[in-house]
């Protein structure tokens, strides 16, 4: 600030008064480095900077984690994140995740970043799909000593940020290479009850129907779920599209119709799963010494199960249906009702719609 209001100073001219008898001086040029600190950087430098920062294997890890998070925050802006693209940083970001350099660290900050990238964003949704990424997604959800508690719930968020109303990164689970369904199924009886809690969630979220369901009052029926109407958008064809908007499911509404693919996916290969997570619930924690069921999860689960048998009229084989029903009854004897539906999230009549679709 010194060397500002001394160039300031030096270049001004007089107030009032006599004319200077001096003659005049060439002026000076400012410093760049003053400009940079009065201005700011342009978004798109510190991000390649960033980058730079981040993939450079001689840096510290510190110096390479302090990078990304600095681009996560950058990128938070959408119209940053979609400079991703213009910039060609989708390339060396993706790599990070599967560089012999990169540390665990390292690739769990990376996930963020890209995590962040693709909320509610389907420009950067389709950019990094381009990438086919789901495999090295998915390969982060089986435990190991390369795949810490931070790395999977990590891992998951990218995927959440790829898949939510995107119905061609749905449709890709199902390849053999990726075997996504599977991997998120056994994400369900994680060691770590946080995995399960965002697994589960996720799967409820892809789950949800993108139009209204006429059958149930319930708040997660959704032509509010639906992305074209998040930022007050109609079903107008002439409307452009622009990457920064959500006009993108207007003209393909069947981008964000992720809810068959899901039902298909979970009687398939994960409903026995869901249900075994709900009535025998596996020990967590540190030590997995932690036996009494998560709260959290619990009333995921509940809300998942009611939106794929009411809200998208999918059956339940009769396995399933019996446990389910004998687990609900032996709760409805332990506590009233009330405090039931609260721990649930649900109200009187969705758990009556729910315990309909059992018998």
């Amino acid at each position: 600030m010194q060397s500002l209001l001394r160039w300031s100073i030096e270049n001004s001219s007089p107030q009032g008064g006599a004319p200077s008898a001096s003659p005049p001086t060439a002026q000076k040029k400012l410093d760049p480095g003053i400009i940079d600190m009065i201005l700011g950087r342009p978004d798109a430098e510190l991000m390649k900077e960033d980058m730079a920062v981040a993939a450079d294997a001689m840096k510290s890890e510190d110096e390479r984690v302090a990078a990304l998070d600095h681009l996560e925050m950058l990128i938070e802006h959408i119209d940053n994140a979609n400079d991703l693209v213009k910039m060609n940083l989708w390339e060396p970001l993706h790599a990070l995740l599967t560089a012999s350099a990169s540390t665990l660290e390292i690739k769990m900050q990376t996930l963020w970043v890209i995590g962040t990238a693709m909320q509610n964003n389907p420009s950067a949704q389709d950019a990094y799909l381009a990438l086919n990424p789901l495999p090295t997604l998915i390969s982060f959800l089986t435990p190991s000593p390369s795949s810490t508690l931070q790395t999977r719930s990590k891992a998951i968020y990218a995927l959440s940020g790829l898949l939510k109303h995107n119905a061609p990164a749905v449709r890709a689970l199902d390849d053999p290479n990726v075997d996504g369904w599977a991997r998120l199924r056994d994400a369900l009886a994680d060691p770590e009850i946080t995995v399960r809690r965002k697994t589960i969630f996720l799967l409820n979220a892809l789950l949800l129907p993108t139009t209204p369901s006429p059958s149930s009052s319930s708040s997660f029926s959704s032509a509010s779920t639906h992305p074209a109407n998040l930022r007050g958008h109609t079903a107008d064809a002439s409307e452009p599209v622009h990457d920064n908007s959500h006009a993108v499911y207007i003209n393909n509404p069947a981008r964000a119709s992720t809810s068959e693919l899901t039902v298909s996916a979970l009687q398939a290969q994960i409903l026995e799963a869901v249900v075994q997570a709900l009535t025998s619930p596996l020990p967590y924690g540190e030590d997995g010494d932690i036996i009494e069921p998560d709260v959290a999860f619990e009333e995921t689960g509940v809300r998942l199960l009611h939106t794929y048998t009411v809200l998208c009229k999918a059956p339940l084989p009769e396995k399933e249906r019996t446990e389910l029903r004998a687990w609900i009854a032996g709760e409805r004897s332990k506590e009233d009702e009330k405090v039931l539906v609260e721990r649930w999230g649900l109200d009187t009549t969705e758990l009556g719609e729910l315990v309909a679709k059992l018998t």
